[in-house]
């Protein structure tokens, strides 16, 4: 059995979960249904991956009944503003056919051009220059109250962040005095990030990884392809996208693998041990230390330093976080 974490706002989410980010049109109907078949309980949904509705679908067609899952979405970055926010909410409640989700995030630290009559359908307003146009107003704090309240709602049951720095969170917690129940995070073997994991642990704040083996935006190696990943799957008997699974929850973190095959959804959800010298072993990949997920360097560009890499010593912006 998957083991699962009880978040700081009372509700259990299990430690690997299902992702649907980087899906093609179709795929996601059907890995959903193959998921939810598979046992997963925990599906990372998001309004950018504009797949919502087949999402909708995909657990319909499996028949788990909604009080089993937990299912996370993301609040994108054209509703920061505090009077859309709410409204937001409400756009992926209907793409879902739902009446709330376990987990809402701000899915960036980073606010969009607000158009209130299309925020939910022009997800990438653009400068006159191409790079997206940004609102640089709005502040993580004015968005963090306006979260808080949907809790008030019913239509969520716990708020939290994604790609936020330790700095950002403090700044939301001194505002407001309410935490974060999660902040979802690039994390991997080359990505491990042990000041966040420490501050996160102290802070109560519950880690969920994306991209646990790798990224294909940049056409990089994947993760299962190293040989020392390798090695240790030959030697435990298992897949090396197992391996990796298994590493991301150590310290009671969840991961959310995306697959389409459903041999390889299976497999991604079956528990296995790795001993503490394969992890150790697996853990000397971060000497490499490498982030993939850089909007900076997206298309079209957003022109705003989220995570202080060098990759973004071009952008002219800063994250507003209001304090």
């Amino acid at each position: 059995m998957v083991p699962s974490i009880t978040l700081n706002a009372g509700n259990k989410v299990d430690l690997v979960g299902y992702g649907t980010w980087q899906a093609a049109p179709n795929e996601v109907k059907v890995g959903i249904t193959e998921a939810l078949k598979a046992g997963y309980r925990h599906l990372d949904l998001a309004k950018i991956y504009q797949n919502q509705e087949e999402v909708r679908a995909g657990m319909a067609d499996a028949g788990v009944p909604r009080s089993e899952i937990f299912i996370t979405s993301k609040l994108w970055n054209t509703s920061h503003r505090a009077d859309l926010v709410e409204p937001a909410l409400d756009d992926t409640l209907r793409e879902l056919g739902l009446d709330y989700l376990d987990l809402y995030l701000i899915h960036w630290p980073v606010a969009f051009e607000p158009r209130p009559a299309e925020h939910t359908t022009n997800l990438f307003p653009k400068n006159a220059d191409g790079k997206v146009s940004l609102d640089l107003t709005t502040t993580l704090i004015d968005t963090w109250k306006a979260m808080i309240k949907l809790l008030d709602t019913g239509k969520v049951k716990a708020i939290g962040v994604s790609n936020f720095s330790t700095h950002a969170i403090d700044k939301l917690i001194e505002a407001t005095g309410h935490v974060p129940a999660a902040n979802q995070i690039e994390r991997h073997p080359l990505l491990i990030q042990p000041e966040l994991v420490a501050h996160h642990k102290a802070k109560g704040i519950h880690i969920t990884a994306y991209s646990p083996l790798g990224n294909n935006n940049v056409g990089a190696k994947k993760l299962f392809e190293y040989p020392e990943v390798i090695a240790i799957a030959d030697k435990l008997k298992v897949t090396p996208a197992q391996v990796l699974i298994a590493w991301g929850q150590v310290g009671g973190h969840s991961v959310i693998p995306k697959s389409i095959t459903p041999s390889r959804i299976a497999s991604n959800f079956v528990p296995i041990t790795l001993p503490k010298e394969d992890f150790d072993e697996i853990s000397k990949l971060g000497e490499r230390r490498h982030r993939f997920n850089i909007p900076y360097d997206y298309s079209p560009s957003w022109d705003i330093d989220i995570f202080g890499e060098k990759a973004e010593q071009g952008a002219k912006n800063k994250v507003n976080i209001g304090a």
